[in-house]
Formats: structure tokens, C-alpha cells, sequence
């Protein structure tokens, strides 16, 4: 039976192979024989023909169904703040790679000790909310004295676990200044600042202060898993790095639809299969059929280098090496006039610029040339 399967070793990849012995064991040697000569003739069927025009065929494949995109927003039931941007919205933030996605969300999952339990889960995603200081106390500024007052209430301190003495010491070590009162529950600064613009920042470091939680984790909701097994968290915001440390998370089932923030914190392989998941999950989400190859060039194309990049003027499209493929895309007389001055050649060895100058162009049997043979 082995011999069956080293008889395709380098012509079938390796998990294929693997996949494939799993699923013939049991059958006799014929019926495997069978199965296996299908399955090739299925992958050399499947494979891109020699200048064949992949990314064209990609482009349409996803172009003309996204035309049918939505503009709708995903509610999660009984949760009003977490409303993911889904169709056309998120495919543009994906394929643009925005800088922060307009809603950023994160799927906790957590260690078997606490997961079953949904009080401990509903304690911990308290934890993880994100408490400024705008939160738990108001702001009194006083330009004329150049004074800050900031009055806490006892009321929202204690729904948080903390004590007035805690959210001074943190404000304190937020600002780098001691307090010039400190009174009840008023805390009183004097900075000693002789312009309003540098007393206007302060304020600002004041209200931005986190007296607890995940920075940049603005809500937490506790949900039931799909199998009724346990409880996982979502939440408004994103936190990766910070969310990682955490014992009671189950690193390898945390997942964030920030993919700048995944590129950072698990590298480039990991933001790759982020912008594929992503795409198709939109894709899916408007039922749209798009073969995954055709999202998987994508994604290659937006990593290739070894870090992410947007597809437009900005990545990809803008940095291509033809200087009339970059004036056909935007900005066309600055492209023609930044390389007339830099004296760039155009070795024209793409589509686009050979489409410009009218030759034919290197796809297809436009690839093939034709030499003759002289003499006898």
C-alpha cells in the first residue's frame, strides 16, 4: 500500500499525501489506487497554466461579486455596542489596511479552569473593560487660578474595585505630579504651568488616565460558545500583546480582526492568513462564491516582502517597478514627471504598460517567441 503513495511523493504536496492516507485506510489497494490517480488528475486540472494571467482572473473573480456587496452592520443580539461593519466597508478596510479597523473586536477564549464557569468569565471580562478616569469622576478646570479639581464618585469606584487612594496614586503616576490637596473625594492640582495651551494638555493626560482594565479594550460581553461547552468573551477594541500575558486566556484561540496589530505581535505569516480569513469571511457572510485561491493570491500579493501592505497608490499598486503601470493606476502626471527627472527606464516586461504603448502583451501565447534558423 505504501508503494501506491511513494509513487506520487513530489507530484501531490505533502499534507495532500497525508490527508489521503488518512482517509483510504480501510480500502483495499485497487480502490486506493483509484482514489489517488482521481486526485491527481483532479490537482494537474487545477494548476495555473503557464503564462496565465492569475492576477486578472483573481481580480474579476472577486470584482464582479463584490459589486453585489452590501453596506450592512453586524449587531451582536442584545449588545447595541458592538456593531461590526461587514460587505463592502470591511473589504475596503481590509484591502486598503486601514491604520485602526472601525470597529475593532477581539474572541477570547479561556483556560479550562474558568471557562465552564460563567461567573468567573463575567468577573474576568470586567477586568479586561478599559476605566478612564472620565469614568468615575468629573473635571473641574479652572484657568483663571490655572487649578484642576477632579471630584470622584464613591459609587462607580466601588462597581470597579477600587478606592479613592488607588485612583490617586494612578493619577499621580499618570501625570507625574503630586496632588496640592487632597480632600474627601476631591483631589486638587496646581502644575504651575504659565500658559493655557501647556494646562490644556495636562487636562487631557488627566481624563486619559486608565485606572484599570486593557488599554484600548472599550467593552467586554460574555458569550456561550457553539457548542454549549463554555463561555468566551468579545470585545469592543483590541489589545493583543496585553490580552496574551493574561493566565486565564488560551493564547492559541485568541483571535483579533486587527491585522496591523496581529502583523506586530505574531509576525508576517500570521498577518497573512489574517487578511485571508478575513476577506473570506466577508465574502461568505454576503454568500458570495469566490474560489479561496483567488483570496489567497490576494493576501500573498499584500505580504510578499515581508510586511503587510494595502493594495492602493499607498502599497502595492503605488510601488510597482513599471513607471507607466503606476501612472495608469493614479497620480499619473507625477509618476511620468518623478521619473522623467530621475531618468527611470520602463524595461516594459508587464501587462499595463505594454497595453499603453500598443505591443502585445507577455500572457498567454504572447509569452511564446519565435526564433529562425539560419544557414543550412
Amino acid at each position: 500500500m505504501s508503494d501506491l503513495f511513494e509513487k506520487y511523493e513530489g507530484k501531490l504536496p505533502k499534507k495532500v499525501l497525508v490527508e489521503l492516507k488518512e482517509a483510504t485506510k480501510g480500502l483495499k489497494s485497487p480502490e486506493v489506487k483509484k482514489t489517488l490517480e482521481r486526485v491527481y488528475g483532479e490537482f494537474v486540472a487545477n494548476k495555473a497554466v503557464p503564462g496565465e494571467a492569475v492576477g486578472i482572473i483573481a481580480a474579476q473573480s472577486i470584482g464582479e461579486p463584490g459589486t453585489q456587496m452590501t453596506m450592512r452592520t453586524f449587531h451582536y443580539a442584545g449588545v447595541a455596542e458592538l456593531a461590526v461593519p461587514q460587505g463592502l466597508p470591511r473589504f475596503i478596510e481590509i484591502v486598503d489596511l486601514r491604520k485602526e479597523p472601525s470597529m475593532p473586536v477581539m474572541e477570547i477564549y479561556l483556560t479550562d479552569s474558568i471557562r465552564k464557569d460563567e461567573e468567573k468569565v463575567i468577573a474576568f471580562a470586567e477586568r479586561l473593560e478599559n476605566v478612564p478616569l472620565s469614568d468615575i469622576a468629573t473635571v473641574e478646570e479652572d484657568f483663571a487660578k490655572k487649578r484642576i479639581t477632579i471630584t470622584f464618585n464613591e459609587m462607580r469606584l466601588n462597581e470597579h474595585g477600587l478606592t479613592v487612594e488607588d485612583a490617586i496614586k494612578k493619577i499621580e503616576k499618570a501625570v507625574r505630579r503630586k496632588a496640592k490637596e487632597k480632600k474627601d473625594n476631591n483631589l486638587v492640582f496646581e502644575p504651575g504651568f504659565n500658559t493655557l495651551r501647556s494646562l490644556r494638555k495636562f487636562v487631557d493626560r488627566i481624563h486619559e488616565t486608565k485606572l484599570c482594565g486593557v488599554k484600548g479594550i472599550r467593552k467586554a460581553v460574555v458569550l456561550q460558545e457553539h457548542d454549549g461547552s463554555g463561555w468566551y468573551i468579545k470585545t469592543d477594541g483590541s489589545n493583543l500583546a496585553a490580552v496574551l500575558k493574561m493566565a486565564e486566556v488560551e493564547p492559541s484561540r485568541v483571535y483579533t480582526n486587527h491585522i496591523r496589530e496581529i502583523e506586530d505581535v505574531l509576525g508576517i505569516e500570521a498577518a497573512r492568513n489574517a487578511v485571508l480569513i478575513e476577506a473570506k469571511a466577508v465574502l461568505d457572510g454576503q454568500g458570495l462564491k469566490v474560489n479561496p485561491r483567488h483570496v489567497m493570491l490576494v493576501a500573498d500579493v499584500m505580504c510578499y516582502d515581508g510586511q503587510v501592505r494595502p493594495i492602493g497608490r499607498q502599497g502595492v499598486s503605488g510601488s510597482k517597478s513599471s513607471v507607466f503601470a503606476r501612472a495608469a493606476f493614479e497620480e499619473t502626471v507625477k509618476h511620468l514627471h518623478a521619473a522623467s527627472i530621475k531618468g527611470q527606464k520602463d524595461m516594459l516586461t508587464g501587462i499595463t504598460e505594454n497595453i499603453i504603448i500598443g505591443q502585445t502583451i507577455p500572457v498567454g501565447t504572447g509569452l511564446v517567441k519565435l526564433g529562425m534558423k539560419q544557414g543550412k
